[in-house]
């Protein structure tokens, strides 16, 4: 008999979710590449018509057939504004380390976020770290080298500038998905913190680009209007809002009411794998091995996790099942 997605367990549920969001997420990069060779777009004007785009439609979606997901009660704004700077943090320190670094190493430290996460968890939360989770953090941050074939010294040849950015940006995503978490705690449903944290990411952005020019209006409506009316062009930002932004933020997120931060944040260590498979399919790239090894490693890390989640989860069971004996029989 079929186990449905609604009758599987959680652990299950927040897997089955993390997974699909991340095969979203991995069509990220071919998109932006493509709007920056193609149509010549700068990587904060790409963030910035990315955030607005997903504000856009998630507010004309939302309003159309389910106004409910708009409402937002008044002491979570503070919130969710807050969350929506670091998105905003983190998406210019990304696309920044993007260029600064190179599309290999930039996705290498950006996932040494999963890392980030679970020592944030262990020393703060006091949560087990464990040895499944040790070693598939390792394996994902080998696994992401390996997939991003940044294991060249020439690849690494950073100046110091360059590696702030990389790292930054990884704690940026670190802190953004702890405050995800924080969402899910206070059971703010995640369609509407996507839509409240992507508007003021927007806000944000635009300041971040006036701030880029010196407050050179002039200069920032040149750089964010270079699309003009190539319809193709705008076409294809919409596209990149709608799939990998929306899809891939909005089920992260979700799936973090299932799962720890750490948890789904190695899963989402597989997108590397998971570009380099479609930039195959798509564009013809080829596989090398080390490529296939990376996606290797990354992939025991995460069956790794799930099964350090699942005997963690039988363990607990067990204990309040001998509590329960035992409170029986003292009766």
């Amino acid at each position: 008999m079929r186990l449905s997605f609604h009758h599987a367990s959680p652990l299950t549920r927040g897997y089955l979710i993390v997974l699909t969001g991340t095969a979203l997420w991995s069509t990220t990069a071919i998109l932006i590449r493509h709007l920056n060779d193609a149509f010549a777009m700068s990587p904060m004007a790409v963030a910035f018509w990315r955030d607005f785009w997903v504000a856009l439609l998630l507010w004309g979606f939302f309003a159309a057939f389910n106004p409910a997901v708009l409402h937002l009660p008044r002491q979570d704004y503070r919130f969710l504004l807050w969350s929506g700077l670091l998105l905003a943090v983190f998406n210019s320190l990304w696309t920044i380390s993007v260029k600064v670094n190179g599309a290999a190493v930039s996705t290498v430290l950006i996932y040494s976020s999963a890392a980030f996460t679970a020592l944030y968890e262990r020393w703060f939360q006091k949560m087990p770290l464990g040895l499944s989770k040790g070693t598939a953090i390792l394996l994902s941050l080998l696994g992401s080298v390996l997939a991003a074939e940044a294991y060249t010294a020439a690849a690494w040849k950073l100046n110091p500038w360059g590696l702030a950015l990389g790292l930054l940006s990884a704690i940026a995503f670190t802190v953004y998905s702890l405050v995800g978490k924080q969402a899910a705690i206070r059971r703010i449903n995640s369609w509407t913190a996507l839509v409240y944290s992507f508007s003021a990411a927007a806000v944000f952005l635009l300041v971040f680009n006036l701030l880029a020019d010196r407050f050179s209006l002039a200069a920032t409506l040149t750089r964010l209007t270079v699309l003009g009316t190539s319809w193709q062009g705008w076409g294809w930002m919409i596209l990149l809002a709608g799939v990998p932004t929306i899809g891939g933020y909005g089920l992260y997120t979700l799936s973090l009411r299932y799962l720890r931060a750490s948890v789904s944040n190695l899963i989402a260590t597989l997108e590397p794998s998971m570009t380099a498979l479609l930039a195959y399919l798509l564009l013809g790239e080829r596989f090398t091995i080390a490529q296939l090894t990376g996606g290797l490693l990354i992939l025991v890390g995460v069956v790794l996790v799930r099964y350090g989640e699942r005997r963690d989860l039988t363990r607990r069971d067990l204990t309040r099942q001998d509590l329960t004996r035992r409170d029986l029989t003292g009766l």
